[in-house]
């Protein structure tokens, strides 16, 4: 007998709109995320500048609408002036984060412009572990300024007449981390990222600001870090970073599956650490959150490549599995939820390093399970992200008590007129029938129901089998009037799109 589920949506019960960035993604130069991911200039299909038009495509679909980059870890010892000017002049450097060599073939200009092939902003970081002020005031200068003086006149020499123009800009990376070059104390850390984000809005005042949170939920200055951070730099800065990830390395799908509960208290907590240094500062403005790192990392505990020095060498090369695309669905819901909160996420990361998108050198490029719940939650969850009332049955796993089984959330695309329900199944062997009361709305019509599933919860896409775990649109939905029943397979992610049909 299938489980039974009940949402009501109506379209008042409005949590927010929600900010297209939370789409965003992260390319670092890290493995094989730039070169041979995004740049591979012996590739067949590669520009002019070495780009590859195959991965160029597959990141144009998923309408990513920003990218944070140079990272990371890499940040934190990058002199950013190696990347720029003409490319026979830049420098090979070891590269302390990832033990690796770094070629400096691709900086800010040539990441701009690949930014602009995909149809993407740039959400660029400074270096707050090696370097400061004066670094970061210099590189708004070069990216930003129009003309006139030294550093904007050295991008023009370099060709590019046009200022870049980069509005979201990350004060640093997981500066709390011990691993981190030029790691520091909360209060070591508050007091630079105030000083620098000064001096870099004196430069570009349309700029916005990034401050690092804690590395994850699990440092042992979580909390404290926050608010100290917060109450030297809160005035200066218009969102606080957050980065979570998750994996099932203990082979505990149940548990995995619920391991967005984890993620929806640890945004609410910072949301309320923010809310509290907003009070006591008796301040009007009301902090954003960047979930500027999320994913499921399973190779997490190790780091760095076994030969040291290597140029991009395979790193963090993750193989996701059907049961991977299920937690992330879950992941993306959970940051519906909090569209009121959370106005930048970069899934981390986006070509070949913990990555949707998967290439082979001089070769094929295929896309992973994980792909697709991020497709369509970027091309299907613009507009307003509605809070549904939602009765499902519940289960306890290992670590989280009372998991409903049905991880849901929808969102009203008024434009359109169209809404999109999101929704995973989590029970791995049932059914489950799902009533949805759209009274609010009047009469809907059935668009589409979109459906990943798998009867094996560890199936994978490899460049062999591209199309082992790919969606299907026969899901089994019907509509009387504004109510509508659905049959959500076992362990499954859908996508229910419904017309709002004219009075």
């Amino acid at each position: 007998m299938a489980l039974k589920s009940n949402m009501l949506i109506d379209k008042h019960f409005v949590i927010s709109s929600v900010d297209k960035r939370i789409y965003g993604s992260f390319i670092e130069h890290l493995g094989r995320a730039v070169y041979g991911g995004i740049y591979e200039p012996d590739h067949p299909t590669a520009d002019q500048q070495g780009f590859r038009q195959d991965a160029i495509e597959a990141i144009k679909a998923l309408q990513v609408p920003i990218i944070r980059y140079p990272g990371g870890n890499f940040v934190s010892g990058y002199n950013w002036e190696d990347g720029v000017g003409p490319k026979e002049q830049r420098k090979r450097l070891l590269e302390l984060a990832w033990w690796t060599t770094e070629t400096n073939e691709v900086g800010t200009n040539e990441f701009a412009d690949w930014a602009k092939l995909v149809g993407t902003e740039v959400m660029m970081a400074v270096n707050l572990g090696t370097r400061g002020i004066d670094a970061a005031r210099n590189l708004v200068e070069y990216c930003n300024h129009p003309s006139g003086s030294y550093w904007s006149d050295l991008r023009i020499s370099h060709g590019y007449k046009e200022p870049h123009r980069f509005k979201t800009w990350c004060l640093g990376n997981e500066m709390d981390g011990p691993w981190q070059i030029g790691a520091k104390t909360a209060e070591e850390y508050g007091r630079i990222a105030n000083e620098t984000a000064k001096a870099m809005k004196w430069v570009d005042p349309t700029i916005e600001l990034v401050a690092c949170g804690s590395s994850s939920s699990g440092m042992s200055t979580f909390g404290y870090w926050e608010d100290t951070v917060l109450d030297l730099c809160y005035e200066q800065v218009d969102y606080l970073s957050l980065h979570a990830y998750y994996n099932n390395n203990n082979n505990d799908t149940a548990n995995f599956l619920a391991s967005s509960m984890n993620l929806d208290h640890f945004i609410s907590s910072v949301a309320s650490i923010s809310d509290a240094v907003q009070a006591k500062k008796r301040s009007k403005k009301k902090l954003m959150l960047s979930l500027d790192e999320w994913n499921v990392w399973k190779t997490i505990g190790s780091s760095r490549a076994e030969e040291r020095w290597q140029i991009a060498p395979p790193e963090f090369e993750d193989v996701y599995t059907h049961e991977d695309a299920l937690a992330l669905g879950c992941y993306l819901i959970t940051i519906l939820r909090h569209a009121d909160r959370v106005k930048v996420a970069c899934l981390a990361q986006l070509i070949n390093v913990i990555a949707p998108i998967m290439t082979e050198r001089n070769g094929a490029l295929w896309l992973q399970t994980t792909y697709y719940p991020f497709l369509h939650a970027s091309k299907y969850g613009r507009g307003k992200a509605l809070q549904a009332i939602i009765d499902s049955p519940k289960y306890d796993s290992k670590d989280y008590t009372d998991v409903p089984y049905l991880e849901a959330i929808s969102v009203h695309d008024e434009e359109q007129d169209i809404i999109t329900i999101f929704a995973v199944n989590r029970h791995l062997s049932e059914q489950m029938e799902l009533d949805v009361d759209l009274r609010s709305f009047g009469n809907v019509s059935l668009l589409e129901h979109i459906v990943l599933e798998h009867d094996d919860l560890k199936a994978i896409n490899t460049k062999d089998a591209p199309d082992n775990v790919v969606p299907h649109n026969g899901g089994k939905t019907t509509i009387d009037q504004a109510n509508v029943k659905a049959l959500l397979s076992k362990a499954s992610w859908n996508v229910i799109r419904l017309q709002v049909n004219a009075r």
